[in-house]
């Protein structure tokens, strides 16, 4: 844990809030417009011991891929097949586990997006956990906690105030990155 830290310090890191001491959450880890965000948020929750899961395309879990992903806790999902229900299998791990902080991307991918997967507020919703607002700028080398959503019963309400959230981090590649314009 002290490794991760003083890798991301030695980069010219800083850490602004504290994730918050609960045993579930989904966590919103965003702008993701590089590889390089998921690095940064390994290191970021493994310095402040939060153990995490994170939902990754299945086309990265080939051997020897595979046996990393699943150790840094990644979930495969496949983003093709729309028959499968992706919220409900992960809601229902929220059930089968005592601790279990999911962290997702709402982009749903590192391109540029005018609508945000809404995933990751339905997996809150069914498995009735709160959603932790996360963020990594690039712009000012910050990875800041910003709060946490615990009403999720209006997904119009709980976008604003997420958009409202992100309005000015700045992603790796910040042309890549817009807020839910569905919600703006």
């Amino acid at each position: 844990m002290i490794l991760s830290g003083l890798i991301l310090k030695t980069f010219g890191w800083k850490f602004k809030g504290k994730f918050p001491d609960i045993d579930k959450s989904v966590t919103i880890f965003a702008p993701h417009t590089s590889a390089w965000d998921f690095v940064l948020g390994i290191l970021y929750f493994n310095e402040h011991g939060v153990k995490n899961n994170t939902l990754v395309k299945k086309e990265v879990f080939f051997f020897p891929m595979n046996l990393i992903m699943k150790s840094l806790g990644a979930i495969p999902v496949d983003r093709k097949n729309r028959n499968n229900n992706v919220v409900s299998q992960v809601a229902s791990s929220f059930h089968q586990h005592k601790k279990f902080n999911l962290v997702v991307s709402a982009e749903g991918t590192r391109r540029k997006v005018t609508h945000w997967k809404r995933g990751f507020y339905y997996i809150a919703k069914e498995a009735g956990v709160p959603i932790v607002i996360s963020s990594v700028d690039y712009k000012r080398k910050v990875i800041e906690i910003h709060g946490i959503v615990r009403d999720t019963s209006d997904i119009k309400k709980t976008m604003i105030e997420i958009n409202e959230i992100y309005r000015n981090v700045k992603g790796r590649h910040p042309e890549r990155f817009s807020l839910d314009n569905r919600f703006k």
